[in-house]
């Protein structure tokens, strides 16, 4: 599998904003939901993804051999580990996800006209 390039992740952030400004547009309930489920997937979903990348690059960064102050690499290196572990801890939203389509369900529909 080939690297991915800067432009690639540029592409899924800007997939990214798309949702959200589609989100903000009040879409159906269902496919919001729909949406929503393979980012927050609790084995493989963008907190658990961003997480794994997070915790990547600070072994990247310790593996490097060329930096110059490693006392600041080892701070930095803490924050990005810190951040790692709140990202996956997000990964209980796939549950938040289970919930909310659960109550829509559960919610009394209206038919038009009535």
């Amino acid at each position: 599998m080939p690297a991915p390039t800067p432009d690639d992740v540029r592409s899924a952030a800007e997939t990214l904003a798309q949702l959200t400004e589609h989100l903000r547009e009040d879409p159906d309930l269902d496919e919001a939901i729909a949406l929503m489920e393979p980012l927050l997937d609790e084995y493989t979903g963008l907190p658990m993804q961003l997480g794994d990348c997070l915790r990547a690059l600070a072994r990247a960064v310790l593996a490097h051999p060329n930096i110059p102050n490693r006392t600041a690499v080892h701070a930095l290196v803490d924050d990005l580990r810190t951040a790692a572990w709140e990202q996956t801890d997000q990964h209980t939203l796939h549950y938040t996800l289970d919930n909310l389509r659960t109550l829509a369900r559960s919610a009394p529909s209206t038919a038009a006209g009535s």
